[in-house]
């Protein structure tokens, strides 16, 4: 008990003490890598199945829908508690703590199983909806299948690797996220070819993967390697327990839920233009994680920052946080979006060399790079609300990027300027976005300053 003791003390000197710069940089670095390497093992999958055919890799952008919308799930829970568990910690408040986390993975738990009987009673349906086009669905099917599968595994993930980070420890969660993410990019080749599984191989490779990084999450709770604890005696059924783990994560699962839908209608609006079009917007969304997991993984090195220092009332080190991140991110998304924005057709073609996929791809890249130095504007307005409970404002600014403006423009702008429309929609949905958010940063600037 001393020893836990000790070690409570030390990690809430190492959150309240720390330089915010360096804090954020050391909890942010685990979880770039491990971002990058769920975002690798994702691509991986896209890579080896769009050497099956094109509408093979169409399917991996259907299912890409049908992960998101677990990963809503996911992401609510994993956010919503890791934001109290902080806020408690900060206020040494370690019991508390210990309920919202054992909480937090029995709601995601059960969800995912709702989710997987649901999905694979109503397979087809459930693919037809997500976008699939009769060329497509065989494949969608194959591969989604066992994606229902994986949903225990990665919702239940997600919401250890994200109350771990608002822990501060941020170097475990990335080991139980890159062990399987590793392990994902090995077999998705070996099922895929060597036992020829084809596309239900990736599927496999997925699954297989997620419950091995699943069980490595879990080992660290159960071993105590954490402050909070995933253990019967602390599983809560009061309502209220619920509904603030739900609300405070809403922002998150309308985030991830919103981003599936539009993913949704991007693929109905696509389907027109053929499986081509599908593939290359689907190949476009993959590489695009890559800079998108760049800067949420800085974000996610602030959010523990912020929320911990905020339930100890030390409004000046949240403040100082938040500048960092807003000016440390906007550099560095800018220099790696140029970078992809020069090299758009070769990533493209990596993927699926044909002529009109590339030359779809190409220029859907380009002008979401454009776009992406807006990125961190946004997304630190999103961290910095949800971190510090503030849940209206986060909602709103959650729901703004892919609800108020994407999907009305998704469906505006194709029928009046054709396949450039499609290419268009996101990049002008994050500029507004960026707008919008502006205003609501500088407003929390000026409370903080007078907070202090």
């Amino acid at each position: 008990m001393k020893k836990q003791a000790n070690t409570a003390e030390a990690q809430f000197r190492k959150m309240t003490e720390t330089p915010v710069s360096r804090l954020i940089a050391t909890l942010a670095v685990p979880t770039v890598i491990s971002m990058m390497i769920t975002m690798i093992y994702n691509a991986a999958d896209t890579y080896f199945v769009s050497k099956i055919g094109v509408s093979a890799s169409g399917a991996t952008g259907i299912v890409f829908s049908l992960m998101a919308i677990l990963q809503a799930f996911g992401f609510m829970y994993g956010h919503g508690a890791g934001s109290i568990i902080s806020r408690k910690l900060g206020a040494k408040e370690i019991e508390a703590a210990r309920v919202y986390c054992t909480s937090a993975f029995f709601l995601a738990l059960a969800t995912a199983l709702v989710i997987t009987v649901a999905g694979t009673v109503f397979l087809t349906p459930l693919m037809r909806l997500l976008g699939s086009t009769d060329t497509i669905l065989p494949y969608a099917k194959d591969y989604g299948l066992y994606i229902l599968l994986a949903a225990p595994a990665m919702a239940t993930s997600c919401v250890m690797n994200n109350i771990m980070r608002y822990e501060g420890m941020a170097k475990l969660a990335m080991v139980g996220m890159c062990t399987g993410g590793i392990l994902n990019i090995f077999l998705d080749p070996l099922l895929i070819f060597a036992f020829d599984l084809g596309i239900a191989g990736a599927g496999i490779a997925t699954a297989l993967s997620q419950y091995i990084s699943m069980g490595i999450l879990l080992a660290f709770f159960l071993r105590k390697k954490t402050q909070s604890r995933i253990a019967l005696r602390y599983l809560s059924l009061k309502p209220r327990v619920a509904w603030e783990i739900i609300s405070v994560g809403a922002p998150s699962f309308a985030r991830q839920g919103l981003n599936s839908v539009s993913t949704m209608i991007l693929n109905v609006q696509c389907a027109p233009f053929g499986d081509a079009c599908i593939a290359a917007m689907s190949i476009v969304a993959k590489i695009m994680m890559f800079i998108f997991s760049i800067c949420i993984g800085i974000g996610q090195g602030f959010q523990p920052v912020s929320s911990f220092n905020y339930g100890a009332k030390k409004y000046a080190r949240v403040r100082d946080a938040l500048r960092f991140l807003w000016v440390f991110a906007t550099i560095v998304v800018s220099a790696v979006s140029a970078a992809f924005f020069v090299a758009a057709p070769h990533i493209v073609a990596l993927f699926r060399d044909e002529p009109y996929i590339v030359e779809i791809g190409s220029a859907a890249l380009r002008y979401l790079c454009i776009s992406m130095c807006l990125m961190p504007t946004i997304m630190a307005a999103n961290m910095t609300f949800q971190s510090v409970g503030m849940r209206g404002k986060a909602f709103f600014l959650a729901c703004a990027q892919n609800g108020l403006f994407f999907i009305p423009l998704i469906l505006i702008l194709p029928p009046l300027c054709g396949l450039t429309g499609i290419e268009i929609a996101q990049p002008i949905a994050f500029a507004v976005s960026a707008v919008v958010a502006v205003p609501f940063l500088v407003s929390f600037s000026k409370e903080l300053r007078e907070r202090m």
